[in-house]
């Protein structure tokens, strides 16, 4: 199963994942950790759930990524961390 599941970064993929490319990925992955091709009905709402969420990652994951020597390509920026309250 998880031998459908493509490198979606540049140089690998010529141009930048889409969307398709993404959820393909994400069901994918789901379908091996949960050991169902297709969920049975009373599980398909957590599984388009899991699907949902780590497509979300990777689309995060993606854009965050810096690729060495791909001419020129600059990172985004990340986001500032959230610094946590001095407990007291």
């Amino acid at each position: 199963m998880c031998r459908s599941i493509k490198t979606l970064r540049p140089p690998v993929l010529p141009e930048e994942a889409t969307e398709e490319d993404i959820r393909a990925a994400a069901l994918q992955f789901v379908r091996k950790v949960s050991g169902f091709r297709a969920p049975a009905a009373h599980n398909r709402g957590i599984f388009e759930q899991a699907v949902d969420e780590i497509a979300e990652s990777t689309r995060r994951l993606l854009e965050g990524l810096e690729v060495r020597g791909s001419g020129g390509a600059a990172k985004r920026p990340a986001q500032e961390p959230v610094q946590e309250p001095d407990a007291a």
